[in-house]
């Protein structure tokens, strides 16, 4: 028995050496951290990520309960009143494409859970995020190459019957399964849709793996977002990239000051022109006035979609919905459960859900930011009560290890091995593995 146990032991330090072997090459010393570097906890970091794949699970799946329920009426789709804070509890209208039946995950507007017994199943808000985690470290790289994406959709993602994607995303794949590699599946000239609302739910995840560094961030997504977005669509993903990558920058701030700087520093990857400037401009200074969040979403929706201020041209396009899946409008009402939400988990949330348009997905951006903020513990503390930490990917995604059942503490542990490559190989930072700590280089701006 003891030879068993012993045998496992070396098993298990030996799949630690082997994962971490090229790393460890890298390392000569435990170099001395200066005043410039981030000193991270590792371990501590662990419990960020569970709470980033909860969050994600808890806001995605509450958010699918309105998703689509309010567009506004514009076309020949017209959805009625925006829902209003008084919503929140009372009973789910459907869909625009609910055929007058409401959501069947839930018949009033209510946090949806997975209880500890049982399973989260993936959607597309955590899917492609957790695809391209596995294909990091599948390839043993910080930098995915178009030909690595192009081979992780193929394998990852059905061919034929019902697959999850939308828009841009199916575009792109489309163009994939004919031999086109990103990042020209997203190009304006190759792909229709590529101004939709794609790359913000399926690369936020980068920003995660280069902790405090928006710019190492940003080099790791790049090819990721322009497989399916460029020009707006690209930008907006981009402010949720810095913004995940600061969420791990010491700081003493409460967290609705640390979102709120977050934000102002992520805003400036959008040009002072565009139309995302003026909107969070206008979001933010309705939000500091104390105007209520829903006469500020009814607002975004008369400037943007009515009147089509600031450049923001999507209803003259007269698409499906009136673009409900576009970049923009979605961006502007995210913008509302983040700034309104003031950093709660459950109030941005519920806003998030009843703001309208894609409303899972904007809500499932921010429900996983601020479970990484406050950990799978605060997630727990918010609501009294723990979840399943079981993931199920095969829900969406197929050609996954162990029939597609993960879970949380290990996906978070395979995030740890991946931002272990890019502090040392991206980063030029080290591993001070005697106390379990990353130390950081940050850039300096003299």
């Amino acid at each position: 028995m003891y030879n068993k146990v012993f045998l496992r032991i070396g098993l298990v330090f030996f799949l630690f050496i082997t994962n971490h072997i090229e790393v460890f090459a890298q390392i000569k010393e435990n170099k001395v951290s200066k005043s410039e570097d981030h000193i991270l906890s590792r371990a501590e970091y662990v419990n960020k990520l569970e709470g980033f794949w909860l969050g994600q699970c808890i806001a995605n799946w509450t958010g699918l309960i309105t998703e689509m329920d309010k567009i506004g009426n514009i076309g020949e789709i017209k959805t009625g009143d925006f829902y209003t804070r008084n919503n929140w509890g009372k009973a789910d209208q459907p869909s625009i494409w609910g055929e007058g039946v409401p959501s069947n995950l839930s018949p009033t507007i209510d946090f949806i859970f997975a209880k500890p017994d049982s399973i989260w199943g993936a959607d597309d808000d955590t899917d492609i995020e957790y695809m391209y985690q596995h294909l990091l470290l599948n390839y043993k790289t910080s930098m995915l190459s178009g030909e690595q994406i192009r081979e992780g959709w193929l394998k990852h993602i059905k061919q034929e019957e019902e697959n999850y994607l939308w828009v841009s995303n199916q575009q792109a794949f489309d163009l994939m399964k004919k031999g086109v590699i990103p990042p020209e599946t997203g190009s304006a000239k190759n792909n229709p849709q590529y101004d939709m609302i794609d790359a913000q739910l399926t690369t936020e995840i980068f920003g995660l793996f280069a902790p405090t560094r928006p710019d190492i961030a940003l080099k790791m997504a790049r090819l990721p977002i322009q497989t399916v977005a460029r020009e707006n669509a690209e930008k907006i993903s981009q402010f949720y990239v810095i913004m995940h990558a600061l969420a791990s920058s010491p700081s003493t701030l409460p967290i609705k000051n640390r979102l709120q700087n977050m934000a102002e520093e992520a805003k400036m990857v959008f040009p002072k022109d565009s139309y995302m400037w003026h909107m969070y401009d206008f979001v933010k200074r309705n939000y500091d006035a104390k105007v209520p969040w829903e006469r500020t979403r009814d607002q975004l929706y008369e400037k943007y979609q009515v009147n089509q201020e600031n450049g923001y041209g999507i209803t003259s396009q007269n698409l499906y919905c009136n673009g409900c899946f576009a970049a923009g409008i979605n961006f502007g009402a995210s913008l509302i459960s983040l700034f309104y939400g003031e950093g709660d988990f459950k109030e941005t949330v519920k806003i998030g859900v009843l703001t309208g348009w894609d409303s899972d997905n904007p809500t499932a951006t921010w429900g996983g930011l601020i479970g990484f903020m406050i950990g799978k513990e605060g997630i727990e503390k918010t609501f009294g009560q723990k979840f399943s930490d079981q993931f199920n990917i095969h829900r969406t995604r197929i050609n996954f290890p162990n029939d597609g059942v993960d879970h949380f503490p290990s996906m978070a542990q395979k995030g740890i091995e991946i931002i272990d490559r890019v502090v040392i190989e991206e980063m030029h930072g080290n591993i001070d593995f005697e106390n379990n700590n990353w130390i950081i280089p940050q850039i300096i701006i003299k």
